[in-house]
């Protein structure tokens, strides 16, 4: 059988065919770009691919690149010395606007121009241009799964064009902002923005960061999670600018767009998607990729406000295996374990208490615990103890660790259900 999501990609692709607009003119060399190239890809958290379209065709990430390069400076200078250069508030203006608080020339957020300059900067203070393109090539290439390279004549029209760009870091420097020289950060800025890459690595970009910060191919953790959820918040509120108030409330997915006619947008734990067309909007946004966002939004249930269909219960199945002392309360959880999920554990063994001397968690299909599910998990072992069961754990990826709930009770973890079973087999009455 043949998966039929490239063919309603494909179908995607020719109902958005007739995007109006233009290339951009804020770079010469981009408004030579090819109009009607068009491509979208997707990546699922487990990095299986679908691209369709012109997937292949390479042009520079452009602003793409800042939530990126914004999560490269929280991890390399941390929260708070981020936090005190670059705001978190929407500015409500153009990408290329002057939008600094007037009493301390912090940028308003790291998506608008003055904040991804204040962001480069931060990566590698006080290195050269060289050092820093390299960093942050060195960092996309890692998200790609591939090795990105710089395209020089992108770089050397964007610098030919960039009195802008350098007018606001100057400003920058004069609230000392940052201390390096304004030519540098913007030079550095403008080969971070020449970057080439294809929708297929933009959507594998965008799926590291719906997974959590681990990319999906290599199993590389680039960011950690709280810098993704900063990231992907920041992006909710601020990535597409002047239109992200309409943006968030039709679409619905955290984003980012860039001036060559890319967009990728993030659905946390799900996928990444990317889209490239050259025709852009009064905004600076691909007109057919919004369209395209938009379709795929509504026709996959995307929206991030869209209550998703809560999981009845994480607990698969229950029984009692055995029979008199041996018997023992079998319990096989699966999926995420989270606080609803985790909730409905505690409470079904609150609704039905364990009458057996002996219980078992069997976490063989359990594919993630987050921190709340494991707190309330290990609370709910602790009190079964405490009740005067024991309880073992069948646990193989070893997703709880042996607890320590403080007064001496460690449960014991077997690797598989066969290997419990032989241990009480061999067991003494």
């Amino acid at each position: 059988m043949r998966s039929p999501l490239p063919d309603y990609l494909t179908e995607v692709l020719s109902v958005c065919s007739e995007g109006k607009g233009a290339t951009s003119d804020h770079i010469p060399e981009l408004k030579n770009a090819d109009p009607d190239r068009f491509a979208i890809s997707l990546v699922t958290a487990e990095g299986v691919t679908y691209s369709v379209g012109d997937d292949d065709t390479e042009f520079s990430i452009q602003s793409i690149s800042k939530p990126f390069v914004y999560g490269l400076a929280l991890e390399e200078r941390g929260f708070e010395r981020v936090l005190d250069a670059i705001g978190v508030e929407p500015s409500g203006e153009a990408f290329n606007e002057i939008s600094l608080q007037r009493d301390t020339g912090r940028p308003l957020n790291p998506m608008i121009n003055a904040g991804a300059l204040t962001a480069h900067a931060l990566v590698g203070e006080n290195k050269t241009p060289e050092y820093r393109i390299r960093a942050i090539r060195d960092l996309l290439s890692s998200l790609a799964g591939r090795d990105l390279e710089v395209d020089d004549d992108i770089a050397a029209s964007e610098l030919g064009a960039s009195f802008r760009n350098v007018a606001i870091a100057n400003l920058l420097r004069n609230y000392e902002i940052f201390p390096d020289d304004p030519d540098d950060i913007v030079a550095g800025y403008v080969g971070q923005c020449s970057v080439k890459v294809t929708t297929a690595d933009l959507a594998m970009m965008a799926a590291t960061l719906a997974g959590g910060g681990v990319q999906p191919r290599t199993g590389e953790r680039i960011f950690s999670r709280s810098v993704v959820r900063q990231v992907l918040s920041v992006m909710a509120t601020c990535g597409m600018y002047d239109a992200a108030g309409d943006w968030l409330s039709t679409v619905g997915i955290p984003a980012k767009s860039g001036i060559s006619g890319g967009i990728i947008g993030i659905l946390p734990g799900q996928l990444g998607i990317a889209v490239y067309s050259p025709r852009l909007d009064e905004h600076g946004t691909s007109v057919r990729g919004v369209e395209a966002f938009e379709r795929l939004s509504h026709d996959m249930n995307l929206h991030l406000m869209e209550a998703p269909i809560v999981s009845r219960s994480v607990l698969r199945r229950r029984a009692v295996i055995g029979e008199g002392s041996e018997a023992f309360t079998f319990l096989e959880l699966h999926g995420d374990i989270h606080f609803t999920n985790a909730e409905g554990v505690v409470r079904a063994l609150v609704e039905e208490p364990v009458e057996t001397q002996r219980a078992v968690f069997d976490l063989t299909l359990v594919r993630a615990v987050l921190p709340v599910g494991r707190r309330m998990l290990l609370e709910a072992i602790r009190r079964l103890h405490l009740d005067g069961i024991d309880v073992a754990l069948v646990d193989p990826e070893e997703q709880l660790p042996d607890p320590d709930a403080g007064d001496g009770y460690r449960p014991r973890v077997f690797t598989s259900l066969d290997e419990l079973r032989q241990e009480s087999a061999a067991s003494p009455e």
